[in-house]
């Protein structure tokens, strides 16, 4: 490649970008995914298109899955324990056992209702088993919902990813497929051995960024996200799953009281948009939409065989044991969208040379862009319906930290969100703990010193130094006083109180 060539694709990427970032604000007035919208500028590209002739299956898949692993990262930093702890059981089982039950039956829908031969049900059942995070909460995200439901569904999105991915690899292989319990045997192992290597690294990350003061704070974010990452070559290397390795490091990092998290989120969450985009991008391009026209009937006979009984049956007998209200169970069968990664899983067996493999990508692109259409626009009225979204929910706050190492304190600034309840509370009122104190307020671009009978307002800057013994009981109080108010602490929301 001369700098010429390099000049001119770097133009076009640039292009790419600026009209996908805009396609976000479409995505989001018609409630549509912008994944959708990011698959359309990749075949508008392509052959059927402006006619840019791509058909390189396995640059895809290399690529999709280093996209992967980076919006899994992402995924993991954004995931809170203490949403997610409660529901751990029941996300697991929608993972696993859920899984298992959405192969069989749209396998056996595929093969007897479309007439395709079992390897190629099989490698499509499993395909289209994974949830996505990133459609679903591009749609969920504008409606408050219970924490179970966004728990349930958020660590569902992550934890599922390793398994499938292991499946598919399995049912690809060419020659006599392994009998099922030695299948079973060694998606076991590789994810026993993904776990332990991505609690272990995101542990020793954490623990080390935490006792490391770096000189810029702008090291922190590409620290973070090149531990997560190394987790996940890590544990592709040992021969575990690689998904489910980087998702549990990122996971524990994010909830790591790490210094200028907030950055570090807003990092990371930009490089997740980049690799969405490219991914989607790629995607488009490799498919060729006047070949799609064979492939439109089996795969909406597919696609009703997964959204009606397959994800309902996956949902309902997963979470018999945890007693789910049937109204959430509704809700989180219809909220299984599926986005880039069936799409990038059906690459696996072009790339294998699997019979047909161009068919079941086909298949695969089809329904994933046709069921996406009709159940994420509609996601947000089912929550409605349901009675299950919550529009007075008040937002979390978004609590940045810095570390002040010689003084052994914390600098936290935050703001206070348009729906929180610390709007209206006094600064004395906040009962901080010993040691922390709000020094300065931003308001209208003005700063001041706060007293003790300062009101906050909503769009209020704070800093707030706290010592090194009391910050997490600073941040536990300020996040209580902005989802529970000034009683915080006596109304059942937790927080910390001073004297």
């Amino acid at each position: 490649m001369s700098v010429e060539d390099l000049n001119r694709l770097l133009l076009i990427s640039a292009l790419i970008l600026l009209v996908a970032v805009t396609a976000v604000r479409l995505a989001s007035r018609t409630g549509l995914p912008s994944l959708l919208l990011y698959m359309g500028i990749g075949v508008a590209v392509g052959e059927d298109g402006f006619g840019f002739p791509f058909s390189d299956a396995e640059l895809t898949q290399v690529f999709g899955y280093a996209a992967l692993a980076i919006i899994l990262a992402e995924g993991g930093l954004g995931t809170k324990w203490a949403d997610i702890k409660p529901v751990l059981g029941s996300a697991i089982t929608l993972s696993l056992v859920g899984v298992a039950i959405s192969v069989g039956v749209v396998a056996a829908g595929a093969h007897y209702l479309v007439g395709l031969p079992w390897q190629q049900s099989l490698i499509i059942a499993a395909v289209v088993s994974s949830t996505d995070a990133a459609a679903v909460f591009s749609v969920l995200r504008r409606v408050p919902l219970p924490r179970r439901i966004t728990g349930t569904l958020e660590a569902e999105s992550g934890f599922n990813d390793a398994p499938v991915v292991l499946l598919v690899v399995a049912f690809s292989a060419i020659g006599e497929m392994q009998p099922w319990y030695e299948i079973l045997g060694t998606i076991a192992l590789e994810l026993a051995i993904g776990a332990a290597v991505g609690l272990l690294i995101g542990w020793l990350g954490a623990q080390g960024l935490k006792h490391v003061a770096l000189p810029a704070s702008g090291l922190y974010p590409i620290a973070v996200m090149a531990i997560a990452i190394a987790a996940y070559a890590a544990g592709a290397l040992l021969h575990g799953s690689g998904f489910l390795a980087v998702y549990l490091a990122a996971m524990i990092l994010g909830n790591s009281k790490l210094p200028h998290f907030a950055a570090t989120r807003g990092f990371a969450d930009g490089l997740g948009w980049i690799a969405q985009i490219g991914m989607f991008v790629l995607l488009g391009l490799l498919v060729t939409p006047h070949n799609l026209l064979d492939d439109i009937v089996p795969a909406l006979i597919i696609g009703l065989v997964l959204t009606m009984i397959a994800r309902p049956a996956e949902v309902f007998l997963s979470l018999l044991p945890f007693r789910i209200p049937w109204r959430e169970q509704a809700l989180m069968s219809w909220a299984g969208l599926r986005g880039a990664v069936p799409i990038i899983l059906a690459t696996i067996p072009m790339v294998n040379g699997v019979p047909d493999s161009t068919r079941i990508f086909n298949i695969v692109f089809v329904l994933v862009i046709v069921y996406t259409l009709v159940q994420g626009p509609t996601l947000p009225w089912l929550a409605r319906a349901l009675r299950l979204g919550d529009s007075d929910a008040a937002y979390d706050l978004g609590i940045e930290s810095a570390p002040l190492e010689r003084l052994r304190g914390h600098l936290l600034s935050l703001s206070v969100p348009e729906r929180s309840r610390m709007h209206g509370v006094e600064i004395a009122e906040l009962r901080l703990p010993k040691g922390a104190a709000v020094t300065l307020i931003v308001r209208n671009g003005s700063s001041f010193v706060p007293g003790p009978t300062t009101v906050l307002r909503r769009g209020d800057e704070l800093l707030v130094v706290a010592t090194d013994e009391v910050r997490d009981q600073a941040e536990k109080r300020l996040r209580a006083v902005g989802k529970g108010g000034k009683l915080a602490g006596w109304l059942g929301t937790a927080g910390t109180g001073g004297t």
